[in-house]
C-alpha cells in the first residue's frame, strides 16, 4: 500500500503533470471503483484540476466549483501515465484521466477490490475522509507523545492506526520499529520517556529519508514502479535475511492477513516472538485484514 513518503511523491508528481491542465473525459471500466454517484464523476469534465492534496494516504484532486475527487489506493491500487488516447482495456485497468498532453490511468493489480474513487461537492465532504491521525513530520515530541499514550495499543498496531498518526502503514512502521530498536509488540503504556523520544526521532527520520528517496527517483519523471518492498529497506520484507545492522536472520509475525518483519538481537534482546502465541495476545489490538486497518 503506498504510505506517507509515496503518496506525497504521488501528488507532487500529479501537480507538476497534471496541475492546471483541464480534465477532458474520464472512461470508468470497472464500475465497482466509482462508490458516490452525485455528484456525477463526468461532472469533472471540461474543468481545470486546480491542486492535489493528500489526507493520509487519500489523494484528492481539487477542481473549481468546490468539486474534489478523493482517491484511495489502498494495497494495489497505482497511477500510470500513458499516451494520448489510451483506454482502460487491461485486466488491472479501473478508469482512465484523459487530458490533452495524455492519459493518468489508475490501476489495481489484485483480485480483491478494494481501490476507490469518491466525487465530493464541498469541503466538509473531503475533511470526512481524515481519520484525524498526527501529521508525524509536522509534530513536536510533546504532541507525538500525547498522542502514542492516549491508548494502549502494541506499537505496530499504534504507528499503523490512521486514527493515531497519518499514513504510516505495514512497510515504513517495520523500518521505524527497526531504526528505533524496539519490538512491535512492546505495548505504548510501557515505553519510558527516552524510548518515546528515541521512536519519534526515529519515525521522522525513517520518514524524511524515505521522501527524499523517493523524490530523487521522481524528479525527472513520474513515479511508475511505486512498491512497497525495496532493495534498501533494513527488515521490511526481509524475512530470512541478514539485518543490516547485525547480520542476525530476519524474522516475522505473520497474523491473519498481516505480517511484521523485525530483528530479534536489534529490537527483541534476542527473542523469537511465535506466531501462535501472538495470536491470543494480538486478537484484539492487530487488525485481521487491510479494510479493517483502513475503515
Amino acid at each position: 500500500m503506498p504510505e506517507l513518503p509515496d503518496v506525497v511523491v504521488y501528488v507532487e508528481a500529479l501537480e507538476r503533470l497534471l496541475g492546471g491542465r483541464t480534465l477532458a473525459g474520464v472512461v470508468i471500466r470497472s464500475p465497482f471503483v466509482l462508490r458516490t454517484f452525485t455528484p456525477d464523476i463526468n461532472d469533472l469534465a471540461g474543468r481545470p484540476v486546480t491542486g492535489f492534496r493528500r489526507i493520509g494516504k487519500r489523494i484528492v484532486w481539487e477542481f473549481p466549483d468546490s468539486l474534489f475527487l478523493v482517491i484511495h489506493l489502498m494495497i494495489a491500487g497505482r497511477f500510470h501515465w500513458r499516451k494520448v488516447g489510451s483506454l482502460p482495456r487491461g485486466k488491472n485497468d479501473l478508469a482512465a484521466f484523459q487530458f490533452e498532453h495524455g492519459v493518468m490511468m489508475l490501476t489495481e493489480a489484485s483480485q480483491q477490490k478494494r481501490a476507490s474513487l469518491h466525487v465530493v461537492g464541498d469541503e466538509a465532504a473531503v475533511e470526512s475522509f481524515d481519520r484525524g491521525g498526527l501529521e508525524v513530520l509536522e509534530c513536536e515530541l510533546a504532541e507525538f507523545a500525547a498522542a502514542l499514550r492516549r491508548g494502549n495499543h502494541t506499537l505496530k498496531r499504534a504507528l499503523t492506526d490512521p486514527r493515531i498518526f497519518s499514513g504510516i502503514g505495514n512497510a515504513y512502521s517495520d523500518e521505524i520499529l527497526h531504526a528505533a530498536g524496539l519490538s512491535p509488540v512492546r505495548w505504548t503504556s510501557r515505553l519510558t520517556d527516552q524510548q518515546v523520544e528515541r521512536l519519534h526521532r526515529a519515525t521522522r527520520e525513517v520518514l524524511a529519508d524515505w521522501l527524499a528517496r523517493l523524490r530523487e527517483g521522481a524528479a525527472e519523471k513520474f513515479p511508475e514502479k511505486v512498491t512497497a518492498f525495496r532493495p534498501e529497506m533494513n527488515v521490511h520484507g526481509k524475512f530470512g535475511e541478514p539485518c543490516a545492522v547485525c547480520e542476525t536472520s530476519i524474522q516475522r509475525i505473520r497474523y491473519a492477513a498481516n505480517e511484521t518483519n523485525y530483528c530479534p538481537r536489534c529490537q527483541t534482546d534476542g527473542k523469537l516472538l511465535a506466531d501462535r502465541s501472538l495470536s491470543r495476545l494480538l486478537k484484539g489490538d492487530w487488525p485481521k485484514t487491510i479494510d479493517e486497518l483502513e475503515t
